[in-house]
């Protein structure tokens, strides 16, 4: 379990900057989830987009099989289960603190009111690019209809600016945008042959191709509503989780670099996008691409450094690798959350979400956050 920090320490110099750093550093949960007092957030607002790695409870209430509404998932989480898929705290609810948000942002299905101006999480496990993406599943939000309920938050934000356009378009430049998508895309779509027929209509390039216009657009969709400040992430190895090691060759361990290096192709072309839009494409943004393949392959590489001590099985789950079939209602997960990478089939634990918000927030190098930190991001 988590390591014990006295209320001592806990409660020293915890506020702000130092307080969500201070929770990643101690990777402690109890210690994250005591309130600071007062500070500043280093942005006003913080909205998110993605799929279930970000998805903090829009899947609740639909008809769909891509829902964590139930235990052992939420386990670690301060308000116990919530619809995160992982064991506590997703990468967004720990940059969320790194940022200096006192309280996690909440689901867009729920957020309400002037809360609206805090920022909200439109993220919907199954999701993707494409619509189509995730209806394996059942019912999610695909990116394109993210985008139309972020269009209505700002119908509904600009009641609080009375209609001054230019103070809410000021409001939104200053606001961190989050963007995780495309592994859907690939996991539960291209690679989906017996439902999907993407891989026959498509090369990979030409996939590849296809998925950043659509992202170009979506992407240039949100600027038009006021984003400025947008982060991207590319795709992580998803032929090295669970799931992936379970189907590829039997027993065999090793990573399915088949699906890596097709999932590399979508990854170049986002870094290239993010280049054109910073190079006056969309005039006045700034867009940070966080190259999530690096990150989670340093995870692996340096296990040990981090702290783990296994990377090829989730704590919960069934089958080889327990990544045949994701994590079970009220099934008992391993014991020591904090020595594994990942929490289930397809989803990092707490604690490697974590490490991967603190590397990217602050990372020195542009492997991981290019061409800057989200710190960096925050600060302009």
């Amino acid at each position: 379990m988590w390591k014990r920090v006295s209320g001592d320490l806990a409660s020293k110099n915890m506020f702000g900057l130092g307080y969500g750093i201070m929770c990643l550093l101690l990777l402690s949960a109890r210690a994250c989830s005591q309130r600071p007092g007062p500070a500043q957030a280093q942005v006003p607002g913080f909205f998110i987009f993605g799929d279930s790695l970000v998805d903090n409870g829009n899947n609740n209430n639909m008809l769909t099989l891509a829902r964590a509404n139930y235990r052992p998932y939420g386990l670690d989480f301060p308000r116990g289960t919530t619809g995160r898929f992982t064991n506590g705290m997703t990468y967004v609810d720990a940059l969320g603190q790194l940022l200096g948000f006192r309280d996690f942002i909440p689901p867009y299905a729920r957020a309400r009111g002037r809360g609206l101006l805090r920022g909200a999480n439109y993220a919907s496990g199954a999701s993707g690019i494409r619509d189509e993406t995730g209806n394996n599943l059942g019912q999610h939000n695909s990116m394109n209809q993210q985008v139309a309920n972020f269009r209505d938050t700002v119908s509904d934000l600009r009641r609080f600016f009375r209609g001054d356009n230019t103070s809410l378009n000021l409001y939104l430049s200053k606001c961190i945008i989050y963007c995780g998508l495309g592994s859907n895309d690939y996991l539960n779509n291209y690679f989906m042959t017996d439902f999907y027929s993407t891989s026959t209509q498509f090369t990979p390039k030409a996939y590849a191709a296809s998925l950043l216009r659509d992202y170009a657009r979506q992407l240039t969709d949100l600027y038009e509503l006021g984003a400025r400040k947008i982060i991207v992430t590319a795709v992580g190895q998803i032929g090295c989780i669970p799931y992936q090691l379970a189907r590829y060759n039997g027993n065999d361990t090793r990573c399915n670099e088949k699906i890596n290096s097709v999932v590399l192709l979508f990854n170049s072309g986002l870094r290239g996008l993010v280049q054109r839009f910073n190079r006056g494409a969309l005039p006045g943004a700034k867009f940070v691409f966080l190259d999530s393949f690096e990150s989670t392959k340093d995870l692996v590489t340096n296990a040990a450094s981090y702290g783990f001590e296994v990377v090829d099985k989730g704590c919960c789950g069934v089958g080889r690798n327990n990544g045949q079939i994701t994590c079970l209602p009220l099934q008992m997960p391993c014991s020591d959350r904090t020595k594994y990478l990942f929490w289930d089939a397809f989803h990092p634990t707490q604690v490697a979400n974590m490490i991967l918000a603190k590397n990217s927030f602050s990372s020195k190098t542009q492997s991981f956050a290019y061409p800057i930190n989200i710190q960096q991001l925050a600060s302009l």
